[in-house]
């Protein structure tokens, strides 16, 4: 359904006048037009909203209509669509008059005066076209508070459809307890050339999103690509080449002198390079979910380059949770290889936390933060309602297809074909520098992916937590490419050295120097909060922290399964090209 379009069909349900969408988007001269009531929120805190009537605003004459939330992402997001009550036609103008009378009593009045100390403003919606409002303001000492009583609505029709919606705050009147407050409110209706594919275009910021710090940042990341790609390649290539030369000759040596020789290098630990990772359950686990991520990262931005997902409310995040969840053949393939491949044999249990790794991190993050929008009263309490449907989701959908992608993993690349076997005994891992530790190797390898996307979260973290719509999915194509090429690139670089060193335990070290990605980002998300945002109070604080550690952690998991995945196919390459005796 993309918009609210009336004449409607009405019923009686239970005492209350229920809406029953019409999926048309046009109107009829004097058809009426419907004005929703969403939130209300202090604007410096985006997460932190109210039903619009939790402040003591009056409702408008005509009869109420029930809002049902349209799709999962709605409920989610919080949407708390409310009707008006105001009377509005499609070309009808209205003079100004008034549509309620608010009896403003000391209670009232100190609601309102903490909505304007804390610059509280609301949004609407006419046609699935936002609108936003400020409550008040108050005068230059802070001693007197004024609320904005008069609605001044402008909209834009092209034929029969409506492209554009104005408002204007006027009326400004003194807050003073034992009084009334009339709110009024008049339409005007103007012609636009605007096209009705085009009427989001206002919202959005052409001068921030496409600034040339923006086009800098990409050229930047990708001169990056090309330098260390080119880096790893020329020293990859040269050293391999001579590492090849060098166990070639001592092939043809005889015994006594290759006992007498300096043995050392990467293919020392030939016999013990495929020895199954440590915890390899939870290792394949995470190699499948972050395998997931990927394919949903790449699915959800081809989507919306392709669709402008930003015009519906929701449905970036509706679009998300779909394509999760039928992608989780992926996450259930990529794991269940992977653990059949190091000789699992608890596959049952390795499927059922490989499907729930990531839904139990988002559920459990979601139902902290939810207790504390349920004491805030916050429009972002998540319904019980909509808990049964994720955990539906989760149970009938996401855990059915991960077993599919499980059984088809096991069965078709589920075989050990490794190029080395494997020997009975672990070769003892010699000492090293202190710098070829694979603690220090994982603290490190994150610097580099961290690098090539930080200015993009920037933008991504602006359009998420401040009022920007995020629309340039190209550029974060580009950066997720650039993000898979450098997390490859310096992935394979830790490993050689790691192995050259004669340290096999590549496998953790590989995917936990390219997750170390997510530490950085993390660490970003705190100079963001406090240097770029004015954001306060407890509710938004553990929003923020809480979901950018769910972010953190998602991404950390998707470069570890690319690092991961890049230097297995290297491992393999470079084992497969040497002679083994």
């Amino acid at each position: 359904v993309n918009t609210y379009i009336f004449p409607l069909c009405m019923k009686m349900k239970g005492g209350i006048w229920v809406l029953l969408l019409n999926p048309q988007s046009f109107y009829q001269d004097k058809e009426e037009v419907v004005l929703w009531m969403n939130t209300v929120g202090p604007y410096h805190n985006r997460q932190e909203t109210y039903k619009y009537f939790s402040l003591p605003f009056c409702v408008g004459s005509k009869k109420s209509i029930s809002h049902y939330h349209e799709t999962l992402g709605e409920a989610l997001q919080g949407v708390e669509l409310e009707f008006s009550g105001l009377d509005i036609k499609f070309k009808d103008d209205v003079m100004p008059a008034t549509y309620c009378e608010i009896d403003l009593d000391k209670e009232k009045r100190d609601a309102f005066v903490y909505a304007i100390k804390n610059h509280y403003w609301y949004q609407m919606y006419i046609d699935d076209l936002p609108i936003w409002g400020i409550v008040g303001e108050a005068d230059e000492n802070g001693e007197d508070y004024y609320l904005w009583t008069y609605k001044k609505l402008e909209i834009g029709f092209n034929g029969n459809r409506i492209v554009d919606v104005n408002l204007t705050s006027e009326g400004k009147v003194k807050l003073v307890p034992n009084t009334k407050i009339q709110m009024s409110y008049s339409v005007k209706w103007k012609k636009s050339d605007v096209k009705f594919e085009d009427r989001f275009d206002k919202y959005l910021d052409p001068s921030f999103f496409q600034h040339r710090i923006h086009w800098f940042s990409i050229f930047n990341s990708f001169m990056m690509v090309i330098f260390l790609v080119g880096l790893v390649s020329m020293i990859l290539m040269r050293t391999l080449r001579k590492d090849y030369a060098r166990y070639s000759k001592e092939e043809e040596m005889d015994d006594m002198d290759r006992d007498l020789g300096d043995e050392y290098g990467w293919k020392q630990v030939h016999g013990d390079v495929f020895r199954p990772s440590s915890h390899p359950l939870i290792f394949s686990s995470l190699i499948g979910s972050g395998c997931q991520i990927f394919a949903v990262s790449l699915i959800v931005i081809i989507v919306a380059m392709i669709e402008d997902l930003y015009t519906e409310r929701g449905s970036m995040l509706s679009t998300a949770i779909f394509v999760y969840a039928a992608t989780s053949p992926v996450n259930g393939y990529f794991g269940g290889s992977l653990y059949a491949r190091q000789g699992g044999r608890r596959w049952i249990k390795q499927m059922f936390i490989g499907a729930f790794l990531i839904p139990a991190m988002v559920c459990g993050t979601a139902f902290f933060i939810n207790f504390i929008a349920i004491y805030y009263h916050a429009s972002r309490a998540i319904p019980f309602g909509t808990m049964v449907a994720v955990c539906c989701i989760c149970f009938f959908v996401i855990l059915p297809l991960n077993l599919v992608g499980t059984i088809l993993g096991r069965n078709l690349s589920g075989q050990p074909n490794f190029p080395c076997r494997v020997n009975a005994v672990p070769r003892p891992i010699p000492e090293k520098k202190w710098f070829m530790e694979p603690a220090v190797i994982v603290c490190l390898g994150g610097i580099l992916p961290f690098g090539s996307i930080f200015i993009e979260m920037y933008f991504i973290f602006t359009s998420f937590w401040a009022y920007k719509i995020y629309y340039v999915y190209g550029f974060m194509m580009l950066v997720l490419v650039i993000l898979c090429i450098v997390t490859v690139c310096v992935t394979i670089v830790c490993t050689y050295f790691l192995l050259n060193a004669e340290d096999y335990r590549w496998q953790w070290t590989s995917f936990l120097s390219a997750a170390s990605t997510a530490i950085y980002v993390y660490m970003y998300s705190f100079y963001y909060y406090f240097f770029k945002t004015k954001m306060y109070g407890l509710f938004q604080t553990s929003f923020y922290f809480g979901y950018m550690a769910v972010f953190s952690t998602a991404l950390g998991i998707m470069c570890g399964a690319i690092g991961y995945m890049g230097t297995s196919a290297f491992v393999r390459k470079i084992y497969t090209n040497v002679k083994i005796d």
